[in-house]
C-alpha cells in the first residue's frame, strides 16, 4: 500500500484544518516523520525549546519530577495532538519530559520558526492555537483545583470519565475505553499513590460500577460513577 502523504496525515490534526493548499503544501517541506521506540524519551526537561511536534501513532507522557524525584505525569497525549507548543510563544528550554509509553511513537517535527512562519500568515491556524491553548490552560487550572479540593477517590473517578469521555466507546449504558497506563501511571497523575489507586479501582469493581483489566476499562453507567 503507497503510504499517505504528510499533508493528508497532519490535515487531519484540528488545527490544520484551515490550511489552503497552498500552506499543506509548505507544511509539507517543513515538517519531519520521526519514529520513537517505546520507553523513549522525545526530550528531556532543561533542552531547548525548537521543535513543535505532532503525534500520529502511539502515547507520549508528558511530565516533570518533584523534588524528592517523584514522577509527575501532567498529560497523556494520544494521535492528532500537538505538544511542545510553548516554544512557539517564548519558551526557550522545556519545562518538563516526553516519553513514549508502552508502545512505538509516531510524530512529525516542525521547527519553531517554520510555524510561526505559517502563523503570520494564517489568522485562522492562530485562533486555533490560541484556542488549544486556552483549552489546556482551563484543563490544569482543573487539575489544580481538583489536587487542592477533592479527596483521592474523586479525583481517580474524575480521571476515570474524563478519560472515558475523550476516548471511550458506548455500548448501550457501559463505556469502554483502552489505555497504556500502569495503576503507577493513574497515580502520577491523579497525585495519589499506586496503593490508593489499586484500592479505589478494586472498590469500584466491587460496587458494580467499572470492571477492568491491564489494557481497558468498562464503565458500567457514566451517571452512576462517582
Amino acid at each position: 500500500m503507497k503510504e499517505q502523504k504528510n499533508t493528508f496525515i497532519l490535515q487531519l490534526f484540528p488545527i490544520f484544518r484551515s490550511l489552503s493548499e497552498a500552506d499543506s503544501d509548505r507544511l509539507e517541506q517543513m515538517v519531519e516523520k520521526k519514529v520513537l521506540p517505546k520507553y523513549s524519551f522525545l526530550y528531556h526537561a532543561g533542552e531547548p525549546s525548537k521543535h513543535i511536534f505532532f503525534l500520529s501513532k502511539g502515547s507520549i507522557k508528558i511530565g516533570t519530577h518533584s523534588s524528592d524525584g517523584k514522577e509527575i505525569i501532567k498529560s497523556v497525549l494520544h494521535p492528532l495532538a500537538m505538544f511542545g507548543e510553548m516554544c512557539a510563544v517564548g519558551e526557550t528550554n522545556r519545562p518538563d519530559f516526553a516519553q513514549a509509553m508502552n508502545n512505538e511513537v509516531h510524530y512529525y517535527a516542525l521547527k519553531v520558526e517554520d510555524f510561526q512562519a505559517l502563523m503570520q500568515t494564517n489568522y485562522d491556524l492562530c485562533n486555533s492555537v490560541l484556542k488549544m491553548m486556552g483549552g489546556r490552560l482551563r484543563k490544569a487550572e482543573n487539575r489544580l483545583e481538583g489536587l487542592i479540593f477533592k479527596d483521592a477517590r474523586t479525583r481517580i473517578v474524575d480521571f476515570i470519565k474524563e478519560t472515558a469521555t475523550d476516548r471511550g466507546r458506548q455500548v448501550g449504558f457501559e463505556t469502554l475505553f483502552k489505555h497504556t497506563l500502569t495503576q503507577q501511571d493513574i497515580a502520577n497523575i491523579t497525585g495519589t499513590s499506586r496503593q490508593t489507586v489499586t484500592s479505589v479501582l478494586n472498590e469500584l469493581r466491587k460496587e458494580n460500577l467499572i470492571y477492568f483489566n491491564r489494557n481497558s476499562i468498562l464503565i458500567r453507567d457514566m451517571a452512576k460513577l462517582a
